[in-house]
């Protein structure tokens, strides 16, 4: 019973560390200016060390732009999902205010590396923890609803269009 669990236990460790099979985008969130509802798009086009075109960050209108505005957000569909079961708010239209949404990868194993998401390759620049200003513009609740499954900071290395379907590929 014991070297059961330990094994099973084993097993789940090291899955971490296996090469990453890859994702695929499941939903793409863009919005005008900061605090400005997020929508949905089937496409839109990285640019080179400017972010998403048609994003609040491309276009140097997000609230953290002078601090530590990311080019990019990415989150984890399987994250979001968790966090409407352990929280019951609904994360389905944007509220998390992260950009891409991409299912099958797992986060710790995107740190320090480069994502080829349909034409564009981006590289992993830090996590991106929620904070006080989501609940002030996504409701009450939200930061802790995600907690330290908040998404993932990248920078545009090389820009390309990026579509709902496409595969992600850790490089």
């Amino acid at each position: 019973m014991f070297l059961d669990r330990l094994r099973a236990w084993l097993e789940g460790f090291f899955r971490r560390f296996r090469r990453v099979p890859g994702g695929r985008v499941t939903a793409i969130f863009v919005a005008d200016a900061a605090g400005a509802p997020m929508r949905a798009c089937e496409r839109t086009l990285a640019l080179v060390d400017q972010g998403l075109a048609e994003d609040r960050y491309a276009l140097g209108r997000g609230f953290w732009r002078l601090t530590d505005g990311c080019q990019v957000t990415l989150i984890l569909a399987e994250d979001l999902q968790r966090a409407e079961r352990r929280h019951g708010l609904p994360l389905d239209t944007g509220q998390h205010r992260r950009n891409l949404v991409v299912s099958g990868l797992v986060g710790v194993q995107l740190r320090g590396r480069s994502l080829r998401i349909g034409e564009a390759l981006l590289a992993w620049h830090r996590v991106r923890p929620p904070c006080g200003y989501l609940d002030r513009v996504s409701g009450r609740g939200m930061a802790k609803a995600l907690g330290r499954y908040g998404g993932h900071c990248l920078r545009v290395r090389e820009g390309g269009l990026i579509r709902v379907g496409d595969e992600v590929t850790v490089v």
